[in-house]
């Protein structure tokens, strides 16, 4: 039975059963699977990301489009738009296998636009890089 996400213990089981599924796959599992040395650590970073985006808490201390960035360069800029695609349906997928409810519908909303700004900034950072 679906629910609607109403707290941390909703975004955490979110944010792994979401993992599970990209560590997994094929076309984009070995970005996340190289860069990340400690999955604990990185499940609990993301599940503070979610958690602040979704609940206004101020848990999460980060730079995304900085650690964004730092990726595609070690990937010798190859992440497109299809990555994104790739995850943003793992995420919409997941999201609809377990939730629903308004909550779930904003989380699906926010991973949109932030997939946007993210690959944007990489494009932008990608041109900047180029000029040097």
């Amino acid at each position: 039975m679906r629910k609607q996400i109403d707290n941390r213990a909703d975004v955490s089981f979110l944010v792994h059963q979401f993992y599970a599924k990209i560590r997994a796959d094929k076309e984009i599992g070995f970005y996340f699977n190289e860069m990340i040395s400690d999955w604990d650590a990185h499940l609990e970073k993301l599940t503070d990301f979610w958690e602040t985006n979704l609940f206004g808490v101020r848990k999460y201390k980060g730079n995304p489009h900085a650690v964004h960035n730092e990726v595609d360069a070690h990937f010798d800029e190859k992440i497109t738009t299809n990555e994104f695609g790739i995850w943003l349906n793992h995420w919409f997928q997941t999201i609809d296998e377990h939730f629903e409810g308004e909550n779930p519908e904003t989380l699906k909303r926010r991973a949109r636009k932030m997939s946007t700004f993210l690959y944007m900034s990489m494009f932008q950072h990608r041109q900047k890089e180029s000029e040097v």
